[in-house]
């Protein structure tokens, strides 16, 4: 049966087609879009008119985020904004380290078992005056049992001293980049980088692993999606345990799973051989709603957190430069074997030495296996400057740009990171469009809030809490913005010919909304009232999720 849906007005994000008041589906498919007598022509139909004073436009495509995001919801929220769990309930930002402990406190009460580990999430002390937080700090919650959180960029983790002991760290003569030590000799409880944070994330209860294969997580996660406006998402770094596949699987195969999971296979634990060679296993497991098959690789770490790799003259505040989390080898080798296998790959590469690095490694890897329309993707890429998205252009690289940054780290960018100039040039999304790279952006979900809407404002404007203009000049259209959330980071994914736009023979994806984002005007982008989605022709409400 053929359903034609009415709307107040469709965005297609098709340029042949660009509006259209009607669109029809047959099963998950669309026939066609633009005015019901044109559309009648496809036979009988079903007129579905519950949209009539409702904006469509294509399903958000969210490009860079973790399906852990709905997991982390399980540990305790330390963040400094304020937060929309999955239930809808606010959590309140905290805005000092003793409203940090008080919160991990009151978690501590509620354990029953001494034994039982307390994990938090998305702490930064860069908003507290950037002090580096110690074990004692943490032993100020329990001294029975492990105390963990991780940094919201999620490369750094504060323990305190128990989970230290639990994960062998607590002894002198450790000699490890990513494991700082005390006046004592003895770790200061911050590590920095997986290598390091592995070491003691079981203890804490912040195991990759078991955050991968956590069913109510990933449930969690697809509800957060639903309520904006995300009809795929991108699960960018997970281990994929074969326990967690055989999970995502079968939810994902539920015939009211909301979301499309594109989940790529991360580069730790494994050699690059291994690594391409269990990519290829799982691209073989791929369904609709599961994508498989893809890789993402970790140059360095977080700028805010100073672990990401920068070019002279390095960090503003004179903090020493960030930690390589691959080695030029690796990055080739990998490089090399998913060109000849066709594997899509992603590198994340927060500062521009990681970003030249990775195109050296690149640059050579073409050279022995070239391969048009790789598609490989820089993902956040902030430092980039318009030398090297010229290089991308010519390498055939896109790039996902994290526009989220101006508004929760632009001060601290500004002022103390990378500085004014650089600052300014931060997620060069103007200059990434103006050099023809194919541009997405994104929130990197759990490090900030999930939201496309968001994101594009933040593109858009450029504002940071304090008020600032983080750089005029790279500033973009609503338009562009728009096209980044849907056709862009769909491109990214190697998913433009089925998603990201409305026209005949896609999927049906759409977003429902109660307000047209081209009409709001640019200041209201992150606004926009979102009702809901049709994912694969199956329609799910906001508020009924």
């Amino acid at each position: 049966m053929t359903v034609i849906y009415a709307a107040r007005r469709i965005l297609t994000m098709n340029p042949a087609n660009p509006e259209a008041t009607h669109v029809a589906v047959r099963g998950d498919r669309i026939l066609g879009a633009g005015s019901l007598e044109e559309l009648a022509g496809w036979g009988e139909y079903q007129l579905d008119t519950r949209f009539a004073d409702k904006m469509l436009m294509p399903g958000l495509v969210e490009g860079h985020s973790h399906a852990s995001e709905g997991a982390f919801w399980r540990y305790v929220y330390c963040g400094n904004s304020d937060r929309i769990d999955p239930d809808g309930k606010t959590w309140p930002g905290l805005k000092s380290l003793e409203d940090v402990i008080e919160r991990l406190k009151v978690e501590d009460r509620v354990l029953t078992d001494d034994a039982s580990p307390i994990g938090g999430w998305s702490l930064d002390p860069i908003y507290y005056g950037n002090v580096r937080f110690s074990r004692a700090d943490f032993d100020r919650v329990s001294t029975t049992r492990p105390v963990g959180v991780r940094h919201a960029s999620g490369h750094i983790m504060n323990v305190n001293t128990r989970a230290l002991k639990l994960g062998g760290l607590l002894r002198p003569g450790i000699n490890h980049p990513g494991v700082p030590l005390g006046e004592d000799g003895l770790p200061t409880g911050e590590l920095k980088g997986p290598d390091a944070m592995e070491m003691v994330a079981l203890h804490v209860g912040l195991d990759r692993k078991g955050i991968a294969a956590d069913e109510p997580g990933l449930r969690q996660f697809s509800r957060l999606c639903v309520r904006q406006g995300v009809t795929t998402a991108a699960d960018l770094a997970n281990p994929l345990p074969p326990e967690a596949v055989e999970m995502m699987l079968r939810l994902t195969g539920e015939t009211d799973f909301p979301v499309r999971i594109v989940s790529l296979r991360r580069f730790q634990g494994v050699t690059p051989r291994e690594l391409i060679e269990r990519s290829l296993e799982l691209r073989e497991m791929s369904t609709d709603r599961l994508r498989l098959g893809h890789v993402k690789i970790h140059a360095d770490g977080s700028i805010q957190g100073f672990t990401a790799r920068l070019r002279w003259p390095g960090y503003y505040n004179g903090a020493p430069n960030g930690l390589w989390y691959a080695t030029p080898e690796q990055l080739q080798e990998i490089f090399e074997l998913a060109l000849e296998h066709d594997l899509l790959v992603h590198t994340h590469t927060n500062g521009d030495e990681a970003t030249e690095l990775t195109l050296d490694m690149l640059q050579r890897a073409l050279f022995k296996f070239p391969r048009a329309d790789h598609r490989f993707t820089l993902q956040h890429c902030q430092l980039a400057d318009a030398a090297q998205f010229r290089r991308m252009k010519k390498l055939g690289v896109c790039v996902n740009l994290f526009s989220n940054h101006a508004y929760y780290w632009g001060d601290q960018h500004y002022e103390e990171t990378v500085g004014p100039e650089r600052a300014q040039g931060m997620n060069a999304c103007a200059t990434a469009l103006r050099e023809g790279v194919p541009l997405a952006i994104h929130s990197d979900a759990p490090v900030t809030p999930l939201g496309p809407f968001f994101t594009a404002w933040c593109a858009v404007n450029r504002l940071t809490p304090s008020g600032r203009v983080l750089g005029n000049a790279e500033r973009i259209s609503v338009e562009d913005a728009l096209r980044t959330i849907t056709l862009g980071a769909a491109y990214t994914l190697k998913l433009d010919d089925e998603i990201g736009s409305i026209e005949t023979g896609k999927r049906a994806d759409f977003t429902i909304l109660e307000d047209d984002p081209t009409e709001i005007g640019g200041v209201n982008l992150k606004d926009v009232r979102i009702w809901g989605v049709v994912q694969g022709g199956r329609i799910f409400s906001a508020k009924a999720i």
